[in-house]
């Protein structure tokens, strides 16, 4: 019981902290096992909710939980040109993460904590975030609520300048998505089957390069705002270290679980 009851203490401060682990660069195997490494922590109660920030390199092509590669990716062609292929734990559709022309966030949290179990507002309710980081920068977002097909997202136009996408499990939701400073869609396009979208970025909204520190500075701001909440500094406990070190190793650097989707690995207990 007094196990119990310090679980339940512990769960109730993590609601209302925010832990902030700042901008870095990985591989797409090792962002991957971060974020499923922080879902498994938050479930267990042992930190707080998280805001992170990465971007990939080498540049990588991602792709939903339950899609299959070879209808979604020119596997050749990223294989030639050096191009990471990953698969999420996140539902919707392939994504190109271009080494220097975007930054990824990843918000790991109690589903209680958004005030509701509608996807669609739980999306709304962060995407917020990126519409005030968009707005700093000089641009102005609307949200997109999606359709069967798409997730939801923040375009311009109708043209997205941010996808994202979702994976629930213990009561705790990871969302990561996209937040693009300058596009190469005749790259992105040699990488992806799918047909060409309508993205946009902010170097083509504004006219200018952005440096990364700007945007990742105004993402940061977009999101206390948002959340109305001092994000604290923070790093990735010991048990995160580890457990992302183990799903890198056996489940996403592998060819069962990025090709076939298949992970036999679970992880261990504390």
């Amino acid at each position: 019981m007094t196990d119990e009851k310090t679980r339940t203490e512990v769960n109730q401060k993590n609601m209302m902290t925010w832990r902030l682990l700042n901008l870095e660069v990985n591989d797409a195997f090792t962002n991957m096992a971060i974020d499923e490494a922080i879902v498994q922590a938050q479930i267990k109660g042992l930190v707080s909710n998280t805001l992170r920030f990465y971007q990939w390199k080498p540049s990588a092509v991602s792709i939903g939980r339950f899609q299959d590669v070879s209808n979604e990716v020119q596997i050749d062609n990223c294989r030639r040109l050096g191009i990471d292929i990953v698969r999420r734990i996140s539902g919707g559709g392939t994504v190109y993460h271009d080494v220097e022309g975007e930054i990824t966030y990843s918000i790991i949290a109690q589903e209680e904590i958004f005030g509701t179990k509608d996807v669609v507002q739980a999306y709304n309710a962060i995407c917020k975030g990126l519409i005030e980081a968009a707005k700093i920068l000089g641009v102005n977002a609307d949200f997109n609520p999606g359709d069967p097909k798409n997730c939801p997202n923040i375009a311009i136009n109708g043209k997205k300048i941010s996808g994202s996408s979702q994976f629930h499990q213990g009561g705790v939701m990871l969302q990561h998505g996209t937040f693009l400073l300058d596009t190469d869609l005749d790259r992105m396009f040699t990488l992806l089957r799918v047909p060409r979208k309508r993205l946009t970025s902010i170097k083509q909204e504004i006219g200018k390069t952005v440096p990364t520190e700007e945007a990742y500075q105004a993402l940061i701001k977009g999101f206390e705002k948002t959340f109305q909440k001092k994000l604290r500094e923070g790093e990735l406990t010991t048990y995160e270290q580890k457990l992302a070190q183990e799903l890198r190793r056996d489940k996403f650097s592998t060819d069962e679980w990025n090709l076939i989707g298949k992970y036999n690995l679970k992880p261990k207990p504390l």
